[in-house]
């Protein structure tokens, strides 16, 4: 009890004293709760939730948040649910506790599935209400302190998540000390070798830059005081991870890493002041160039703002320095938190909440847009490194982005459909690939077309959680819809060929094989079908036997059994093997690839002999439209005498005969010969011909040949 009433004398500070009653009830709950349990320190359990309730005590948090940190394990591991604790301490506590709780309860395929789902209905909860990550990153502060009592598997498990993930969601709350601390312990416990070796060597430089040190904050003050600023001014040394997060970058040595200790000055006045001091502190050391950030005027995505510099000091030793109020200053060490440490700051306060607020929303956007928790977790994470670029819109407009963003993820900051619809983009008024990388300042101005859709390679590039979730959402989307419609045509074929057609299965029919085929929907039967799930010759057997159950019906007269036919623009839902590219003219077979749909390969393809011996029952007829208009690519290799121009001519037939260049590829020996490999968009054999006879032509080419793998 003696803890308690230490917590207690804390608390008196800012809780009325009915709710620090009842935050004494909920210790005595808790404690009931967890009798007889025991910390792997051998300390009773109910020390570490008493432990996380006066972090948050620290915080300011509310007494609801409160009890809910002295609660947040009673669900997860004793017998109490819910709805006791609803009934006891009222549903906002319940819903708190219940968002912390972990799905112990539900088996997963692997630990991997487990974690990401833990992760999902913790972020969920949090983007209902805030306080429920606050709670946990406490909860994980107090683990990562007591960490050595654990196992060292688990020890580095759950260090790197805390790297991963908890350290990054606190920089992304603003919350700079938990940030720092957290990142601290968990490279204490992942290298805990190099942690001591970097912690002893930075030591022993504190005492020999201690003159050079002293020197620089006695002339700093001196300058503020001349130029008539009344501020604070505090030196800082860098954390340890800090430093050895610049070796790795850098690839410096300790020795070489200069800048280990730097000072913070602290305005009384308001921002006018911050831009006097930088001035006259510029004046005072020469800054070196490219090292002002100001996050005044521009705020950071997670509130902080600041003046960052670095100068130049005595013996050449370079000094960083951060500059800002002290309302600044509060808010860059609490974040979101200070919402319930300086409640009378509540213009600044509402800025912060609303910026958190969007963040949070975007994640129930990601969360309903991803197939699985694996994937939510995965695209959140990409959010979670803000090392951020700032952009402008046509309408000055600032935005912040991750850095590496490109000019999609822009456009679906500002807009899903933008996104959805892009088709180009202009950086500082010049036409530039979507995938080009932004930097800061940059005004970017997305093109749209209505016709225009997202395209898969764009994974290979974005950086933002939002775009890449909206992406694969559209896709998905898409690709079910195509897929249904190849699934339909390759029903219509199997039953075809048992002498029936779709037309003639009835609906009561059709539900009946639904459900026996274990799918909600038809439409998800044929999309099954479409992509390879399910055969196509199963399901239409299982249609008829339904049909003949129920109906007793004279023989059904046979239809003529019909191919697939290939128009080339059925889009994810049927592919053109690359290994052979057969275009209209080809002949050609369709195999079934489970998640892939119809792949469409040359029948004398080398790669497929194998398969259509082995497993006939995957490949199926196809036939080309006749009236296809789309292009196809095919490889022609060409070889030439190495002559000056001759790329530049071969180019240019290829060009009179109609047909498009996609890609070329050259060999590396060209001493008498040089051998190039071409792909080429053409219509069909007979275009592929023509461009043939073209580059015959030409007396510079020694062979030609249609490639294959």
């Amino acid at each position: 009890m003696a803890a308690v009433t230490a917590l207690n004398e804390g608390l008196f500070t800012y809780l009325k004293p009915a709710d620090v009653a009842k935050l004494g009830e909920a210790y005595r709950f808790s404690e009931a709760a967890h009798a007889g349990q025991t910390r792997q320190s051998g300390e009773p359990y109910i020390s570490h939730p008493l432990a996380v309730t006066e972090i948050l005590a620290g915080w300011h948090m509310d007494s609801q948040a409160l009890m809910a940190a002295l609660l947040h394990d009673v669900m997860e591991d004793t017998s109490v649910t819910k709805d006791e604790i609803s009934d006891t301490f009222g549903k906002p506590v319940a819903e708190l506790v219940d968002g912390l709780s972990k799905l112990d309860r539900i088996e997963f395929q692997s630990a991997e599935d487990a974690q990401a789902e833990n992760f999902r209905k913790m972020l969920l909860a949090m983007a209902r209400d805030v306080r429920v990550i606050l709670i946990k990153l406490a909860d994980r502060l107090h683990n990562m302190r007591t960490l050595g009592a654990v196992s060292p598997a688990k020890r580095r498990r759950v260090a790197r998540e805390t790297r991963e993930i908890y350290a990054p969601i606190a920089n992304r709350l603003g919350l700079n000390n938990l940030y720092q601390e957290l990142e601290e312990l968990a490279f204490a416990h992942l290298y805990p070798l190099r942690h001591r070796v970097l912690a002893k060597a930075t030591r022993s430089a504190r005492g020999n830059r201690r003159e050079v040190i002293g020197k620089t904050q006695e002339a700093i003050k001196a300058k503020l005081v001349d130029a008539s600023i009344e501020a604070a001014v505090n030196g800082r040394e860098k954390h340890i991870y800090s430093t050895y997060k610049k070796m790795l970058e850098k690839h410096l040595t300790f020795s070489e890493v200069h800048d280990i200790y730097g000072f913070r000055v602290i305005v009384k006045d308001g921002i006018p002041s911050c831009y006097l001091a930088l001035g006259a502190l510029h004046g005072l050391y020469k800054p070196v160039p490219g090292k002002f950030k100001d996050y005044i005027a521009i705020p950071k995505a997670n509130g902080y703002q600041s003046l960052h510099t670095t100068l130049i000091g005595p013996f050449g030793t370079p000094v960083e320095l951060q500059i800002r109020t002290e309302q600044m200053h509060r808010i860059a060490e609490a974040g979101v938190a200070s919402h319930w440490m300086y409640k009378d700051e509540a213009a600044t306060l509402s800025d912060l909440q609303k910026k958190t607020h969007q963040w949070l929303q975007s994640l129930l956007e990601i969360q309903n847009q991803s197939g699985d928790s694996a994937e939510f977790l995965e695209h959140i994470k990409v959010d979670l490194f803000p090392d951020e670029v700032y952009v402008f819109t046509p309408k000055g407009r600032i935005l912040s982005l991750p850095r590496g963003a490109t000019a999609v993820d822009l456009a679906y900051a500002v807009h899903t459909d933008i996104g959805n619809r892009c088709v180009a983009a202009k950086v500082n008024s010049e036409l530039v690939p979507l995938r080009t990388e932004l930097r800061n300042g940059d005004r970017v101005e997305i093109i749209t077309a209505g016709h225009a859709k997202p395209s898969p390679g764009w994974l290979q590039f974005v950086r933002t959680g939002k775009a890449r979730s909206n992406i694969r959402h559209f896709l998905k989307t898409m690709q079910y819809d195509e897929s249904a419609a190849l699934g339909e045509r390759l029903l219509e074929q199997a039953m075809r060929s048992l002498g029936v057609t779709l037309a003639q299965i009835d609906d009561q029919n059709w539900d009946r094989a639904v459900r026996d085929s274990g799918a909600r929907t038809r439409q998800e039967v044929l999309a099954d079908i479409g992509l390879g799930k399910q055969l196509p010759a199963v399901m239409a057997r299982r249609l008829l036997r339904f049909r003949e159950a129920s109906k007793d019906e004279g023989k059904a007269i046979a239809k003529p059994i019909g191919s697939v036919v290939i128009r080339g623009t059925e889009g994810m839902a049927v592919q053109l093997a690359s290994c052979c590219r057969p275009i209209p003219g080809d002949e050609i077979v369709g195999s079934i690839k489970k998640g892939q749909g119809l792949v469409v390969h040359a029948a004398d393809c080398h790669q497929i002999e194998r398969s259509r011996k082995n497993e006939p029952d995957t490949w199926i007829e196809v036939d080309w439209d006749p009236a296809t208009s789309k292009l196809f690519q095919a490889a022609i290799q060409v070889t030439v005498t190495n002559q000056r121009g001759v790329l530049a001519k071969v180019a240019s037939e290829i060009a009179d005969a109609g047909s498009n260049i996609d890609s070329i590829t050259m060999d590396e020996d060209r001493s008498l010969y040089t051998t190039m490999l071409f792909v080429i968009e053409v219509a069909n054999r007979q275009h592929f011909a023509r461009v043939v006879r073209s580059l015959r032509r030409l007396p510079d080419v020694v062979k030609l040949a249609r490639m294959r793998e």
